[in-house]
């Protein structure tokens, strides 16, 4: 499983950190001391990516619409449908999150 492959304290320590983050401000902050601008941009793209693919966009829409590559949105489509998961418990918090504000 690639998720054993990814596991180690350093990795634990990173997570666990983030976890305390508790504001998008916080957020912004941390990520900006971490991540250079584009780290940050592309996780931003494939999460966008991922969504888009979830509502049924094509390659050429997403490729408009986000700027990613073909490339990109293969492997992310790889990842919604074989990954660990990941993506859609997000996108699925997300869109519950969203229509609560509603």
């Amino acid at each position: 499983m690639e998720l054993e492959r990814l596991e180690d304290e350093s990795i634990d320590r990173l997570f666990d950190a983030i976890l305390l983050l508790k504001t998008r401000e916080e957020c912004y902050r941390f990520f900006e001391d971490i991540c250079t601008i584009g780290e940050v941009k592309a996780m931003a793209q494939r999460l966008q990516v991922a969504e888009m693919l979830k509502k049924g966009f094509t390659y050429t829409d997403i490729a408009q619409n986000t700027g990613a590559s073909t490339a990109t949105i293969s492997r992310v489509k790889r990842f919604l449908n074989y990954g660990a998961n990941g993506y859609n418990m997000v996108l699925e918090r997300l869109g519950k999150r969203e229509s609560e504000k509603i």
